[in-house]
């Protein structure tokens, strides 16, 4: 072991110098020979191990010998962390970026091999990107770090002074704009739209993945000034607008006349919308020419022409003659008009549940002289009218008859004559009209009465409809039948034949709905639905039963909305009785009768829309309804029909999606040329 440092100073004022001269020498040696000559305290790691072997041949001052001592640490995968009281750490490269070592920034970057840490902001592009290019030029297993916060867009490094300035070098480089500026071009012949449809199919054909992000421009139309802007490099944008100008070239007719076949819009509805934007147009050219100088009077010469709107409705086309101006304007007018429109399910749902409860009561008396109770009303049978019943169907008792003798000595004879039976026609009728229960008895001068009547009805109705209809199309829907009804008669002469005036009159479930798809995913529905029954019959004609809703709601896309609804309950008590003696206690009912009776009824109507936007949706909407009519018949196919167990039951086709139509002629014919020819086998027991 070999180790020398020499130092002399010329003069008192002469910095003092140093050359170092280390052969074979121990590690912690010479870091305590640095750390006397330099007069700082090292504290060193107890894993810094080794032997050196280094030397200099030049004088090197105290700051130059620092970085020498630094330089020979770095090289023996070591390194100095300088504390802020000024004392000195050797450890290993590896455990320096996780030490306390300092924060530069560009006013002090460090130099050499101090270790330090820095924090670069990036403005231009992504640091998640050009992290991974940064950890190839610093040292990831040793003292050298770096990583990225991409919320920030940040990179911090650690690592010796030199290497991380080296690196911030590198960004400082990388991290330019590009050449993004913007150009607008604008057009004097062609259309905006058209022009950039064109060139967006070119370098669609060209195949974008062949060519780096940044030489593809971006191209848009602004249909309000007719003009192009391009956006991206310079090379792409000048590549862009030269082909732009010229596709910008005037048609060499001063006419021109096209062709636009419609894909969803009728031809028939867009002639007049085409021909009132056309007329605008005109008016608003012809008005500016006087301000716009040379170009606006030229304008003005070219549309003063006529233009011609026609409409073929076979083709579902349109034929437009008009100037190249004009013809631009109305294809913008014709592409926007000519899209898809949504379509809206509606689906209403209709629950009425009505409970009516009744009961009659009463006791009825009845003397002979006259007097007692004789109550109406409900299902109360009148005493007097069951008496009356009564005395006509009982049999009259006839005298027997005498047949005198007309021979001498012979007797006269009495003969009995059968009673004459009573009339049941009124008992009938009366009885007829009887609901519940009556019991009746007469004793000597009395008579009385009893009638008991409970009744019950119960209905629960529950209807579905739903009709499926186009954005801002009427729709309508019926499930009904149409009922006669008398509006008036006439009599004919001497009040025979008479003649009677008869309207149909449609009764049944009603749904008419107007949709409107808004932004976004709601929906205004004007509804109109109704609910119709017969009542029954009267005097004069039919009752007609009738629940009707007219309203205009806004609902989201799937939701469920509640039109209206009626919660009705009625109860009525009628009593009759007779004065005083029906306000006995328990015997008062002898002497009263009572009808109590209950109504209650819940209507609710629902309505739900669901827009559709695609024909895979209808499908799938389609399909679903189609099942759930396909379960109900094999539900009902299953459970078989009484009293005929072995008849089935029609049951829907299971759903096909791959139904397709039969190929076209030339399709067919192309397919058979395509197929191998099949040369003929020999037949059997012939010979080549």
């Amino acid at each position: 072991m070999a180790g020398a440092v020499l130092s002399f100073a010329v003069l008192a004022d002469t910095p003092v110098q140093y050359s170092p001269n280390f052969k074979g020498t121990d590690i912690n040696e010479f870091i305590n020979i640095v750390g006397m000559n330099l007069k700082k305290t090292i504290i060193v790691d107890p894993q810094v191990r080794g032997r050196i072997n280094v030397r200099s041949y030049e004088m090197l001052n105290e700051e130059q010998y620092y970085q020498f001592f630094l330089n020979v640490l770095e090289v023996y995968s070591f390194a100095v962390v300088e504390m802020e009281s000024g004392i000195l750490k050797v450890v290993r490269n590896k455990d320096a970026k996780t030490s306390n070592i300092p924060v530069v920034g560009d006013d002090n970057p460090g130099v050499g091999d101090e270790m330090v840490t820095r924090v670069v902001q990036v403005r231009n592009v992504s640091v998640r990107e050009l992290a991974p290019l940064l950890r190839q030029f610093s040292n990831q297993a040793g003292g050298g770090h770096v990583v990225n916060y991409d919320p920030s867009n940040v990179i911090m490094m650690t690592g010796p002074a030199a290497v991380v300035n080296r690196i911030v070098d590198i960004i400082q480089r990388v991290d330019k704009a590009g050449d993004q500026e913007l150009e607008i071009l604008k057009l004097e012949f062609a259309s905006a739209g058209e022009i950039v449809r064109i060139l967006e199919s070119i370098y669609k054909s060209q195949g974008r993945a062949e060519q780096p992000d940044f030489l593809i421009p971006k191209i848009v139309a602004d249909e309000r000034t007719n003009s192009v802007i391009v956006s991206g490099e310079l090379q792409a944008r000048q590549r862009v607008i030269e082909l732009a100008r010229r596709l910008d070239a005037e048609l060499k007719t001063s006419g021109n006349t096209r062709v636009y076949y419609l894909k969803y819009a009728k031809a028939d509805e867009l002639v007049p919308v085409l021909k009132g934007v056309s007329e605008s147009i005109v008016a608003e050219v012809q008005g500016g020419a006087g301000a716009a100088g040379s170009q606006g009077a030229r304008r003005t010469q070219s549309s003063g022409r006529e233009i011609s709107i026609e409409a073929h409705g076979d083709s579902n086309s349109l034929v437009v003659t008009a100037q190249p101006d004009m013809m631009r304007s109305l294809e913008d007018v014709i592409r926007q008009l000519d899209i898809r429109r949504a379509q809206v399910l509606v689906e209403a749902i209709i629950v009425e549940v009505f409970e009516g409860d009744g009961t009659d009561f009463g006791v009825q008396w009845l003397n002979k002289n006259g007097g007692g109770t004789n109550f109406t009303g409900g299902n109360t049978i009148p005493i007097i009218g069951a008496a009356g019943a009564a005395l006509a169907a009982r049999p009259i008792a006839n005298p027997p008859r005498v047949e005198q003798s007309t021979i001498p000595g012979v007797p006269s004879v009495i003969v009995p004559v059968p009673d004459t039976e009573g009339d049941y026609s009124l008992a009938g009728q009366l009885l007829g009209g009887l609901n519940g229960a009556m019991v009746g008895f007469v004793r000597g001068d009395w008579a009385a009465i009893l009638q008991a009547v409970r009744t019950s009805s119960n209905s629960n109705v529950l209807a579905t409809p739903h009709i499926t209809t186009m954005d801002n199309q009427e729709a309508f829907f019926l499930v009904g039948q149409e009922v006669p009804v008398i509006t008036g008669s006439t009599t004919g002469a001497n009040n025979t034949n008479p003649f009677q005036q008869v309207q149909r009159q449609e009764v049944g479930i009603k749904l008419k709905v107007t949709p409107q798809i808004n932004e976004g995913n709601a929906v205004q529905l004007t509804i109109e639905q109704e609910v119709s029954s017969i009542g029954g019959a009267t005097a004069v004609d039919i009752t007609i039963n009738k629940r009707e809703i007219r309203t205009t709601v806004m609902t989201d896309d799937g939701a469920t909305v509640v039109l209206g609804g009626l919660i009705d309950e009625d109860i009525q008590e009628s009593e009759s009785k007779v004065p005083f003696l029906g306000d006995i206690p328990i015997l008062g009912h002898l002497f009263k009768s009572t009808s109590v009776t209950k109504r209650k009824r819940n209507l609710m109507v629902f309505i739900k829309a669901t827009i559709v936007r695609d024909g895979s949706a209808i499908s799938g909407i389609s399909k679903q309804k189609y099942n759930y009519i396909r379960a109900e018949q094999m539900k009902r196919d299953d459970e078989g029909i009484r009293l005929m167990p072995m008849t089935r039951q029609a049951v829907l086709p299971e759903w096909d999606d791959s139904l397709t139509l039969p190929p076209t002629f030339d399709r067919f014919m192309q397919e058979q040329q395509q197929q191998p020819a099949v040369e003929p086998q020999p037949a059997a027991g012939t010979r080549d």
